[in-house]
């Protein structure tokens, strides 16, 4: 197939680009700043020559958005917004035009949609839209506006012939440096990993050989549309997730950190406490009910997998990926 991947160069593009292209299928990236083959320029606003990458593909997959690890400035707040809704904008509107339209357009979207939660799991029937929680700050709701937006462009557009999936992705976890694994394993290493604030929030995540597989199997499935939860079976709370994070790299202790000290190594790191603050009990009802069979279910077993990939270098996918259904 051809598959195109606006947004592809940041991690969660690079482990897609890289099992898919190992599948055997066209892969076009559509990047700001292109600078190696299969990659075309866009702007991640306004329709262009990019338009016709799109146009006779088979797969879209949108990836663009600014990162949210950054300090949640209202400028950062804001770029983080007009970067989501107006690549799916213009994403949108080159697949309404195309002459020969994709016949399914995968959108990222974000976990942190659903509120934050301590007592029961969110799925996509029963979970609960944050935004509106007591006892959270304020600006915490602003990542709800920005999911909402992002998912709500998508279902806006014009594509008649195109299924539209919102991939309501947790945290995916590979090995390539610079991803969330790299980081965590960092401080986990440097004696760091402790529970922060307690760690009783919940931290919902996905293997990247899991999350490649859910891509394929969504492309696969026609009867699959709207929002669609890509996390693994079992989240946990945080403090169990660093546990077994530094089981993982051999580390015996983890020192914890107050909400205090997680403000100041947020700020050191030019980033925010709602990534490591936020409750994400979020669960993969509708993959489950499909019949998708996650190869990674439980954290510890899915940390050794990781961590070990990245003693060996090895960046790919830990199993064999079957290609999905032309």
């Amino acid at each position: 197939m051809k598959i195109v991947i606006p947004g592809g160069t940041g991690q969660v593009g690079t482990v897609l680009n890289r099992a898919l292209t190992a599948a055997g299928h066209e892969v076009v990236v559509l990047t700001r700043r292109p600078d190696g083959p299969g990659e075309v320029h866009w702007d991640g606003r306004t329709p262009g020559p990019w338009t016709g990458a799109i146009d006779g593909s088979d797969v879209v997959i949108n990836l663009a958005g600014r990162s949210v690890s950054c300090r949640y400035t209202p400028a950062n707040l804001r770029a983080m917004m007009d970067s989501r809704v107006l690549s799916t904008r213009a994403v949108g509107e080159a697949i309404g035009a195309a002459a020969h339209p994709p016949r399914v357009w995968l959108q990222m979207s974000t976990a942190t949609v659903y509120a934050h939660r301590f007592d029961a799991p969110h799925d996509e029937d029963t979970g609960v839209i944050g935004g509106a929680e007591p006892g959270v700050p304020d600006y915490w709701s602003f990542s709800v506006d920005i999911a909402r937006a992002w998912e709500r462009e998508q279902e806006r557009a014009d594509t008649p012939h195109t299924r539209k999936v919102a991939l309501r992705s947790a945290m995916v976890m590979s090995p390539d440096r610079g991803g969330v694994f790299d980081v965590l394993s960092r401080l986990a290493r440097l004696g760091l990993g402790g529970p922060v604030a307690g760690g009783a929030q919940y931290v919902s995540w996905i293997h990247d050989h899991d999350f490649v597989h859910a891509v394929e199997f969504l492309v696969d499935r026609e009867d699959l549309t709207g929002p669609v939860n890509l996390a693994a079976p079992e989240p946990l709370p945080q403090r169990a997730f660093m546990r077994a994070l530094r089981a993982a790299w051999r580390v015996p202790v983890g020192l914890p950190a107050t909400r205090w000290m997680a403000e100041v190594g947020a700020f050191a790191l030019r980033s925010d406490t709602e990534l490591l603050l936020k409750s994400r009990r979020v669960v993969p009802g509708r993959l489950l009910e499909a019949g998708f069979a996650f190869a990674y279910p439980e954290w510890p077993e899915a940390a050794r997998d990781l961590a070990r990939r990245r003693r060996t270098g090895r960046r790919g996918a830990s199993g064999p990926l079957r290609t999905p259904a032309s």
